[in-house]
C-alpha cells in the first residue's frame, strides 16, 4: 500500500475518532450527568427535586446527611453514604434536596449523577474531577448487584480509590433498596453452594461496609403519610380541608396497596392537577 493511501486512511481515522475531552466548565451548572463513549459531563440546568423541609419522617437521616455534606463542602473530612431501605421513602429525594440546600451556601459543591450501567467508566470520570477546585457528590441511584455482576468492582475505585486514592474533592452517595446491595436469597445461595462460603459472599457484601454512613429508611405510618401531603399542599398553595384530604389520600394509598413518600407525592400531583395548580 502506498504512503499516500496510508495517509488518507490515517486522516479518515482521525476524523471519525472522538476528540479528547476538555476540562468541563463546572461553573455552567450545579449538577451534571456522566455519559461515557464519548466521555462527557452534561450540565443539568434544572434539578428535579423538592425542598429538604418537605421531606417528612426522615429527620435523623436528613440531619446526619446534611451535617456530612456541610463538612464536605467546607473542605473537611466526610464519609461516603449509603441510603438504603423501603422503596419510595425519599432516599434519592433526600440526596438531591440536601445538595440543593448546601449548594445555596457553598456554590462550589456540585453533584454528578452516574448510572449503574456506567460504573465501569467511573475511573475516567474521577480523572476529570480530580484536581478541580470544586467539590463533588458522586450520586448513584438505585444501586444493586446481581449474580456474577462485576460492576461492584468498578465501584471500589470510588470507595477505595486504588493506588491513587479517592480524590479528596469527591464523595459518593448511593441509594439502594438493599442494605448489602444484593438480594438476601443470593447471599444465602452463595453461602450454601460455594466451596468456601464466607469468602464467596464477603467480597460483595463487604462493599457496603466501605460506606462510612448507613442511613436506613423504613415504611411510613398513616400520620406521616398524611403529614407529607399536607406539607406539599401548604408549600404549593393547594387548598383542601383536612377531612377531604384524609378521605381521598387513604383511598389513594389503598388502591395502590402501599403507603410511602412516593405514593403521597403521586396523590398530591393528582390533587394539584384537579385543583388547577401548577407545580413548575
Amino acid at each position: 500500500m502506498s504512503k499516500k493511501a496510508l495517509k488518507r486512511i490515517a486522516a479518515a481515522l482521525e476524523r471519525i475518532s472522538p476528540a479528547p475531552i476538555g476540562t468541563p466548565d463546572f461553573g455552567a451548572a450545579s449538577a451534571f450527568v456522566w455519559h461515557p463513549d464519548p466521555d462527557r459531563l452534561v450540565p443539568v440546568a434544572r434539578v428535579n427535586r423538592v425542598g429538604v423541609e418537605l421531606l417528612v419522617g426522615v429527620d435523623r437521616s436528613r440531619d446526619t446527611l446534611m451535617a456530612n455534606t456541610v463538612q464536605f463542602a467546607a473542605g473537611l473530612p466526610a464519609n461516603n453514604a449509603l441510603l438504603w431501605g423501603a422503596r419510595g421513602m425519599g432516599k434519592s429525594s433526600l440526596v438531591k434536596a440536601v445538595h440543593g440546600a448546601v449548594n445555596a451556601d457553598y456554590a462550589g459543591l456540585k453533584i454528578v449523577e452516574v448510572q449503574r450501567e456506567d460504573l465501569p467508566s467511573i475511573g475516567r470520570c474521577l480523572n476529570l474531577l480530580r484536581g478541580a477546585s470544586e467539590r463533588f457528590i458522586m450520586f448513584c441511584d438505585d444501586l444493586s448487584f446481581g449474580h456474577d455482576d462485576a460492576h461492584y468492582k468498578s465501584l471500589k475505585a470510588v470507595l477505595d480509590g486504588g493506588i491513587e486514592g479517592r480524590p479528596d474533592n469527591v464523595v459518593l452517595y448511593a441509594t439502594s433498596n438493599r442494605r448489602h446491595l444484593m438480594p438476601r436469597d443470593m447471599i444465602e445461595n452463595e453461602r450454601s453452594s460455594a466451596i468456601s462460603p464466607s469468602e464467596a459472599v464477603e467480597e460483595k457484601v463487604s462493599l457496603s461496609d466501605r460506606f462510612g454512613l448507613w442511613l436506613g429508611f423504613h415504611p411510613c405510618d398513616q400520620d406521616e403519610y398524611l403529614t407529607m401531603i399536607r406539607g406539599y399542599c401548604d408549600a404549593y398553595g393547594v387548598a383542601i380541608d383536612d377531612a377531604t384530604l384524609r378521605a381521598e389520600a387513604i383511598e389513594w394509598q389503598a388502591t395502590r396497596g402501599s403507603r410511602s413518600g412516593r405514593v403521597a407525592w403521586q396523590y398530591f400531583t393528582d390533587l394539584a392537577g384537579r385543583r388547577g395548580v401548577s407545580l413548575s
